[in-house]
């Protein structure tokens, strides 16, 4: 006999949702996607002529409502994250949210304090991908003492991405969308903090250097209200530093990537065009590059690591809503820290 069959609802079928979740889902044994809704209803009729799903809403509370779903995917925009979240866990429905968590900590905390009333049920947020097919090997090296002891940390995420003023303005430029989310932080720091203690104070700056775009939503412009550049230094416990790079508005920058340098060795891991991981030990003469064995390689199992925490069969590794509060909580200290001037001590 077969396992009980899982239902699963959809709301918000983005592109990220479209290439991962659904055919994840689909692929798994027992799991069915019975229901989604999406911003519009052609949308909504679209997606679901095109993945088979039988059911369509006109609004995503009537998804979270039918008694037919047992687990709620939500791949919406970030401000949209916690009022879901927290609807479908009080109506008794496992969670598994696209990332960033929230817009803010106090909406990551709410989503938190809702699911901790009901520990019965799932809650869990799409990881960063970044990291994830070397996170065994790299995680191996720092247990070595490969690197020493941990001195300095580099995180780069500068590319050309809005560059282009004359595009139309992007919900990740948008704050009343994003929050605090600005650029690359959120999904680099998750997983920078995979490898590296906590952080205990950060020092930021930003800047906006184009501030209107065309808008998205019809003739004329509108204000551009989340950073196209940003720069983070921090203090990580244990003494190490840590600077972050981030823009969207440089050409030829250095993509995507994480250095961690130590007393005895060096790590890095580049994410962009392809992820690649590269060492250089004391006494060494240069970088190498690392061909990690594919039995030693992890990857993408989001939907299966969700199906499997439901039936019992497994924990939720990447990513908790605790860890997620965590994250959130670095975002909020780098947003206040913009605002203040002045560096912000955590925990908040």
């Amino acid at each position: 006999m077969g396992k009980k069959t899982i239902r699963i609802g959809i709301v918000g079928a983005g592109a990220n949702t479209k290439a991962r979740h659904i055919p994840g889902f689909q692929a798994i044994e027992d799991v069915e996607i019975v229901g989604v809704v999406n911003s519009t209803p052609a949308s909504t009729e679209k997606v679901a002529r095109k993945y088979a799903i039988p059911q369509t809403y006109s609004h995503w509370k009537e998804l979270v409502e039918d008694p037919e779903i047992d687990a709620v995917m939500i791949g919406t925009w970030p401000n949209l994250h916690c009022e879901i979240t927290c609807m479908a866990l009080e109506a008794g429905k496992h969670v598994l949210t696209e990332a960033r968590m929230a817009r803010n900590l106090a909406e990551a905390k709410q989503m938190l304090k809702v699911s901790q009333a009901r520990p019965d049920l799932i809650a869990q947020i799409v990881p960063s991908p970044f990291g994830l097919k070397y996170n065994p090997e790299v995680i191996k090296l720092i247990s070595q003492k490969y690197l020493g002891s941990l001195r300095e940390v580099v995180v780069l995420g500068a590319d050309d991405s809005f560059w282009d003023f004359s595009k139309k303005l992007h919900w990740r430029q948008d704050k009343e969308i994003s929050g605090n989310n600005v650029l690359t932080m959120g999904i680099l720091h998750e997983t920078l903090s995979r490898w590296v203690p906590p952080a205990e104070r950060v020092f930021a700056q930003s800047a906006i250097f184009e501030p209107q775009r065309p808008s998205a939503k019809g003739a004329g412009y509108a204000d551009v209200t989340i950073p196209d550049s940003l720069q983070i230094v921090t203090r990580l416990q244990g003494g190490a530093n840590a600077m972050y790079h981030l823009s969207g508005s440089i050409l030829f920058g250095p993509g995507l990537q994480i250095h961690l340098y130590g007393s005895h060795g060096t790590i890095k891991v580049h994410f962009t065009p392809e992820e690649k991981i590269f060492v250089g030990h004391m006494g060494e003469t240069e970088l190498k590059e690392i061909q990690v064995p594919l039995e030693d390689q992890a990857g993408w199992r989001v939907e299966a690591e969700f199906i499997g925490a439901i039936r019992g069969e497994e924990i939720v590794h990447h990513t908790d809503f605790a860890s997620g509060v965590k994250y959130m909580e670095f975002t909020e200290a780098v947003a206040l820290s913009c605002e203040q001037n002045q560096p912000v001590s955590l925990p908040l």
